[in-house]
């Protein structure tokens, strides 16, 4: 039987944590783990909790899982071999380590450039570089689209520029930005390609070389995982880069050399989760017809969640957009082509504060504040208003929850 819908139903009950009366809708904050995740969690420490390199045999086993997980991990941003892969504590971590060791072959007076509506996890680590005489241009957003657009980014790039730096959707606009068209021009002129994908990755699969990007991170814990993030990085970029681990570690060590004091093996051994988690979804949604390749699988999957968040985000969108003294700060628009489910709005007479305290009565979980998107909040002026309200949606929440959340607006707007 192939179902065309993703099965709400089925898909929660994937999720333990889903069995309670809250509704969770702070997701880009931090998403629920998927069942498959907390079983391998505890399955490591039952039967892999040793130090890697061991010449005895649990040891052994361990490393072989573990190698397999950045296997699995690599075939799921599409990567050509597993060593682009490298796993860190958090996107803050990993995009600040590659910071520090790519700029050792750059000169006073390169250029980078950042974006004013990135996370500053893929900002601060950039700006901080002018302590060496790195020059850092800024590509804003249309102020008028909450759009970036590449005739703007073609004037800011010269001969000194080295990197771009940028998200692939906003954790505050949601606005899916342009990546391939960028990575086109931005290597026309000589420089790299990094990308943000932390407020992407839960909604679309990701397919770094389609992207054509030279670094590309995540967090998995944004992604049903365990707490931990995954860069992408171009083979022989990554070979070329001094490291940042013990001086006995070489340069042709990739990725360890990158991985200071290594991985936590518990939670990558967790992470092998999210790719069994979506393998799951496809075999109850397709059936027989499920595709031997992985990739395939998780495009079919993708495709359905794809249309559910759109029509639930539509649902909200379509609401607010009924409200005169709500703006929504983004494309005002449901289509899940031109943005993902995570809606922000302000509203003319309260603070962002205000709003989000009254909703907490309710057992719902929605945000507001800059969400360390400090640039955008700033150059939108909405300090005042204690930045936005957000609400972000995942493939998880029922067109149910958000039917609950417009009542509760309704007795405040």
């Amino acid at each position: 039987m192939i179902r065309e819908h993703l099965d709400v139903d089925f898909v929660r009950s994937r999720f333990p944590a889903l069995d309670r009366e809250f509704v969770f809708m702070d997701n880009a904050g931090g998403s629920q783990a998927a069942g498959h995740v907390i079983n391998r969690l505890h399955e490591y420490f039952l039967k892999y909790n040793v130090q890697l390199g061991g010449s005895y045999h649990v040891s052994s086993e361990a490393g072989k899982v573990l190698r397999n997980v950045t296997g699995r991990m690599a075939e799921y941003v599409n990567a050509s071999r597993h060593e682009e892969i490298i796993i860190g504590s958090s996107t803050t971590m990993l995009l600040r380590i590659l910071s520090l060791v790519i700029s050792r072959q750059w000169q006073a007076g390169d250029e980078v450039i950042i974006t004013n509506s990135d996370h500053e996890a893929n900002v601060s680590c950039w700006t901080d570089l002018q302590r060496q005489g790195i020059v850092i241009k800024k590509w804003k957003i249309n102020p008028e689209t909450f759009e970036l657009e590449l005739e703007d980014l073609r004037k800011l790039l010269t001969e000194r520029t080295r990197l771009v730096a940028m998200v692939h959707a906003s954790n505050i606009l949601a606005t899916v930005n342009p990546i391939r068209q960028t990575a086109d021009l931005v290597h026309d002129a000589g420089a790299l390609l990094c990308v943000d994908g932390v407020a992407y990755a839960p909604h679309r699969l990701i397919d770094v070389q389609e992207l054509g990007v030279d670094f590309y991170v995540f967090s998995t814990y944004k992604v049903y995982g365990p707490h931990q993030s995954v860069m992408f990085g171009k083979y022989e970029i990554l070979r070329n880069l001094d490291g940042i681990n013990h001086y006995f570690i070489g340069k042709e060590e990739v990725p360890y050399k990158l991985q200071p004091g290594n991985f936590n093996f518990e939670l990558t051994y967790g992470m092998g989760g999210i790719p069994d988690y979506f393998d799951e979804l496809c075999l109850h949604h397709f059936g027989d017809q499920t595709p031997e390749s992985a990739r395939e699988r998780w495009k079919k999957v993708f495709e359905l969640i794809a249309i559910h968040e759109e029509r639930i985000g539509g649902k909200l969108m379509d609401y607010l957009l009924t409200k005169p003294e709500i703006r929504i700060i983004g494309i005002a628009d449901g289509d899940g082509n031109r943005r993902m489910p995570t809606i922000s709005f302000v509203h003319d007479k309260y603070k962002s504060s205000e709003v989000v305290s009254k909703v907490d009565a309710y057992s719902m979980g929605i945000r507001y504040g800059d969400f360390y998107a400090k640039k955008i909040i700033k150059d939108l002026g909405l300090i005042e208003k204690d930045g936005v309200i957000r609400v972000s949606l995942v493939h998880y929440n029922t067109m149910e929850e958000v039917d609950r959340l417009i009542a509760v607006f309704e007795t405040m707007f």
